[in-house]
């Protein structure tokens, strides 16, 4: 308890002596309330006058840094987003993607070593100096023999103790986002607390590099065919929890617009293919990268898009996917009535809201950005503008969507980049119109019908042991003996026990120190 209390607070004193408060209140006004917090923190510290030289920019990507992995990802999204932070701060936030300090290359060795055995050891010919290094990995050039022949690889190692590191800093900002909570009402319908908890819960797969050696596997088999994209081949004999192996990339960051213009790559096709490949795996595949900002993305000489780091990656349901196309179409067709119904559909609004009301807030926002390319589109204010919706029709927070929002807020950021001229509307209409003509044409309909058919008859045999346990089912829940509540989100709720538990003991120990004193003096 001790150890994630004095995690907060040193959250909040490196945040209030960095001079990012300043930075963060001219993006977006701070309660006064929060900034005396702030302020308090930051007494007699002689490093706050030091920053106070420093640019915006400087400031907030100091104290991200400062603070760590996970405020680190933070900066990593910021940084793609000039339009609502500014092209300055944008271009200092963007050093927090692939350019932290390194640890030694021995010590790399020794971890590879470790991770792959001996014998797979002996066959690494070359490992050079860390060519990259970001929050929780960093990556080096290696050339390894393999079935003979000599190939030129590329291998990521995660950073020595990372796992334990990430965890404190996420329970220390887990337990903010209670105290957020249960004293500003308001942000309960956000539910910061089950966001962080969902946070925790994907980083901790993504430091797993087994899991996203497996991604990257499962996405490259989904756009094998798909033209524009190309995904590295995953090597598993070099592969391990702490490891990850795969094909050299031989491309340029789609950051450095100079060189692909000199490459005379064609940027107009370059951002349009970047949004359709993202919808093509949200909407066709229900499987997508869900960190593709810029240090992510390399384009080689054919201006194939070449993704990399495939920790953080999104998935959707049959339901979740039909319910993000239609929206998407909806607002292409301007049928706010549809886009409407599709959000009371998918559960995103309350039952008892008007739908005409809706429709004619969604209306709002569709009308002014029909037909605009990127460049006239400020994000900022279209952001202000769906969250005062969402609180005026009390739409909770939708955890399963957020990588789906935060990828498609990145990837217009990085488009905008590329190509300001980009219509999103255009671009996404035929990746749509496909999708819907693949799932509600006939052969779709006569698919369906074959799928349920086969799987009625598969189920006969065991009908007579589903209603006998149907009937058992019933009868407990009559007697009171099985509570279907308390089987949904345990892991959720133990967190929630926990947060609350510290809670309570951070009052006994106020209240033993404020007695204490009274005893004393």
């Amino acid at each position: 308890m001790f150890k994630k209390i004095y995690n907060l607070l040193k959250i909040l004193r490196k945040l209030s002596i960095s001079g990012a408060v300043e930075t963060l209140d001219k993006i977006r006004p701070i309660p006064k309330s929060l900034k005396i917090i702030f302020h308090i923190f930051s007494i007699g510290s002689s490093k706050k006058l030091e920053n106070s030289q420093k640019s915006s920019g400087e400031k907030l990507c100091q104290s991200l840094e400062d603070m760590g992995t996970t405020f680190i990802k933070l900066g990593q999204f910021l940084a793609t987003r000039p339009d609502i932070i500014g092209e300055e701060i944008a271009k200092k936030l963007e050093k927090l993607q692939d350019k932290l300090p390194a640890f030694s290359t021995e010590k790399a060795k020794n971890i590879l070593e470790k991770e792959i055995g001996i014998d797979y050891f002996k066959n690494i010919l070359f490992l050079s100096e860390p060519i990259a290094a970001a929050s929780i990995a960093q990556v080096h050039f290696a050339k390894i023999k393999i079935d003979g022949k000599e190939k030129e690889l590329a291998i990521k190692i995660l950073r020595p103790n990372i796992h334990s590191i990430f965890n404190e800093e996420l329970d220390a900002l887990m337990f903010l986002a209670y105290l957020i909570e249960n004293i500003f009402k308001k942000t309960k319908r956000l539910k910061l607390v089950e966001v962080i908890n969902l946070l925790k819960e994907i980083t901790n797969v993504e430091m797993d590099l087994r899991f996203e050696a497996a991604a990257a596997s499962e996405l490259r088999e989904n756009t094998i065919n798909d033209k524009g994209i190309k995904v590295p081949k995953i090597y598993w004999n070099y592969t391990s929890k702490e490891i990850l192996t795969l094909d050299r990339i031989d491309g340029i960051s789609i950051r450095d617009i100079e060189k692909l213009k000199n490459l005379n790559i064609n940027l107009k096709n370059l951002s349009e293919n970047l949004i359709q490949s993202f919808l093509k795996q949200s909407v066709r595949d229900g499987f997508f990268h869900a960190d593709m900002h810029q240090g992510n993305l390399f384009v080689d000489k054919e201006g194939n898009i070449i993704p990399v780091d495939f920790g953080i990656m999104g998935r959707l349901d049959k339901n979740n996917r039909k319910y993000l196309a239609e929206i998407l179409y909806g607002f292409i067709q301007r049928d706010y009535t549809k886009v409407a119904e599709m959000h009371f559909l998918a559960g995103l609004v309350p039952a008892n809201t008007s739908k005409d009301d809706f429709a004619q807030a969604l209306r709002s926002i569709g009308e002014p950005i029909f037909g605009q390319s990127i460049k006239d589109i400020s994000g900022g204010n279209l952001l202000g503008q769906l969250f005062e919706i969402t609180e005026r029709f009390n739409m909770q927070t939708q955890t399963q969507l957020l990588l789906l929002q935060k990828t498609m807020v990145v990837v217009e950021g990085v488009a905008r980049k590329l190509d300001p001229n980009t219509n999103i509307w255009e671009v996404s209409r035929p990746v749509l119109e496909t999708w819907m003509k693949n799932v509600k044409g006939p052969e779709s309909a006569v698919n369906k019908t074959i799928e349920l058919s086969k799987d009625l008859l598969e189920r006969i045999p065991d009908l007579p042991n589903v209603m006998d346990n149907a009937n058992t089912a019933l009868q407990m829940i009559a007697e009171g003996k099985l509570n279907l509540s308390a089987l949904n989100g345990k892991n959720f709720e133990i967190e929630e026990l926990k947060l609350k538990n510290l809670r309570n003991n951070m009052i006994i120990i106020f209240l033993g120190i404020v007695i204490g004193v009274f005893i004393v003096f």
